[in-house]
């Protein structure tokens, strides 16, 4: 490996083991547009790669044989006066490739990158993989091949539940993630990025933890600067990123895209199906439950379980940063500077919603935290028509923690009304729920909470964003 894969470890762990084991290897990888699976595969199985041929968006069968032809007498010369005109023939001209390489106990790696795209209508391309696949590779021990698509709704259906000739062979598979907070920190430390801890948490509020996104900060910037060059600027790096990103991943992209503006339009806790279903004008069916599931696949939206007093439904709210950050302030100020929409109220009250989206994707972090990452536990929210709690941590040892989610500049204060609010929520859940268990009031906030009389008296926990960090 020639460049550093800035963390990974999970995903790093899984390709090493796939190095030394003793057959070959099927490996899918998926997860959204610009999310680095490419990086991670090429610059990990650098030393090990022998053939490697992305697809072509919106490209026909020939010219994605054309394009992986091109790609195969690159790595060898015999095949120039071939011209395949099926993906059986071509990849038999593959098998012929890797025939004339000795098996040994290195691996080696073959990588389909944007597999989705070359199995376009009518290529026929999946069956000649599956042979491909269980007449060939199956018959060596040293080869691994490594399946890659940001259509992680493709990859899920066609590959890893695959029902015909590739069914039950995928050996590992990886959904590959946003960075997480200590990701991002370790990614800019990489890059001679100096920056406080909540300036980056500004910045993933707005961007995510797609490396991608990331990459367009330079030394020298503030969440603010950062922010208004890669969204406002004439010539902005995301000005157009929305537009595109849908209908990049989805064959329907306008459908998902309708969605994703329906929950964003939608209540900040998040919305019920039916609620979505109705804002869109839209019938329940087959359409729209596959439309959502390859949103949520995709890491697009988030859905998790809600508590209204004891009765619990299951409420759908979007997981990515930039799409919300987009459809709120992007769309809205087209020809603005962030420079001077920051410092809006509306910023701040958006703020605290999008900090609750980024606690919830760091709630293993939280349990550390609180000292319980090894009790089994469930998590939701919870709600009643006098209080609403962010985050409950239902913990199996008796003890439920009630988890308030405060974004802030400084640090934060518990006044007397504010002291009340929170034995309000705790009395609230408590004659709600009947539970027997031991209930604690926990805070997370930016900077931590000023010491007080009131702040003594009701928390048992106190998290800042250090703790979001952890590693």
């Amino acid at each position: 490996m020639s460049k550093i894969i800035v963390g990974r470890k999970k995903e790093k762990r899984i390709l090493s083991q796939s190095l030394k084991s003793h057959r070959s290897e099927l490996i899918a990888v998926y997860g959204r547009r610009r999310i680095g699976k490419t990086y991670l595969i090429r610059e990990f199985y650098k030393d090990n790669m022998i053939f490697r041929f992305t697809g072509l968006q919106s490209g026909t069968r020939a010219d994605q044989i054309e394009n992986f032809m091109i790609k195969l007498n690159e790595v060898s010369y015999e095949f120039r006066k071939e011209s395949p005109s099926t993906w059986l023939e071509a990849l038999h001209l593959l098998k012929i490739y890797l025939s004339r390489i000795d098996e040994s106990k290195e691996k080696k790696v073959i990588f389909i990158d944007e597999f989705p795209w070359v199995d376009s209508h009518k290529s026929k391309f999946l069956p000649a993989f599956e042979n491909f696949w269980n007449d060939y590779c199956t018959t060596r021990d040293d080869l691994i091949v490594v399946v890659c698509g940001s259509a992680a709704s493709y990859i899920i259906k066609n590959i890893i539940r695959n029902k015909g000739g590739l069914y039950n062979r995928i050996t590992r598979k990886i959904k590959l993630e946003p960075f997480n907070l200590s990701e991002t920190e370790d990614f800019f430390k990489y890059k001679k990025i100096r920056m406080k801890r909540i300036e980056i948490l500004k910045i993933y509020l707005a961007l995510g933890g797609v490396p991608e996104y990331l990459e367009y900060i330079e030394p020298g910037d503030s969440s603010v600067t950062a922010i208004n060059r890669i969204c406002f600027e004439t010539n902005a790096q995301l000005k157009n990123e929305f537009n595109i990103v849908f209908k990049s991943l989805f064959d329907k992209g306008e459908y998902h895209e309708k969605i994703i503006q329906t929950l964003a339009a939608g209540k900040n806790k998040g919305m019920l199906r039916d609620e979505i279903i109705k804002e869109m004008k839209v019938q329940s069916g087959g359409e729209f439950s596959n439309r959502m599931d390859e949103l949520i696949q995709s890491g697009f939206i988030q859905k998790y379980d809600s508590y209204w007093d004891n009765r619990k439904s299951t409420l759908y709210r979007i997981s990515d940063e930039f799409c919300l950050f987009y459809l709120q302030f992007m769309t809205k100020y087209k020809n603005a500077s962030w420079e001077h929409l920051f410092n809006k109220q509306e910023y701040k009250i958006w703020c605290g919603y999008s900090f609750e989206t980024v606690c919830l994707k760091h709630i293993k972090e939280i349990k550390v935290a609180l000292l319980c990452d090894q009790i089994p536990s469930k998590n939701y929210s919870w709600s009643n028509n006098k209080a609403q709690i962010d985050i409950v941590i239902d913990r199996d040892d008796d003890t439920i923690n009630l988890c308030e989610l405060k974004f802030y500049n400084d640090e934060f204060t518990i006044d007397e009304a504010y002291y009340k609010k929170l034995l309000n929520k705790a009395t609230q859940f408590q004659e709600a729920t009947q539970s027997r268990k031991s209930i604690n009031t926990v805070i997370i906030t930016t900077m931590g909470v000023k010491s007080n009389e009131n702040s003594r008296a009701i928390l048992s926990n106190e998290i800042t964003i250090d703790s979001l960090y952890a590693r």
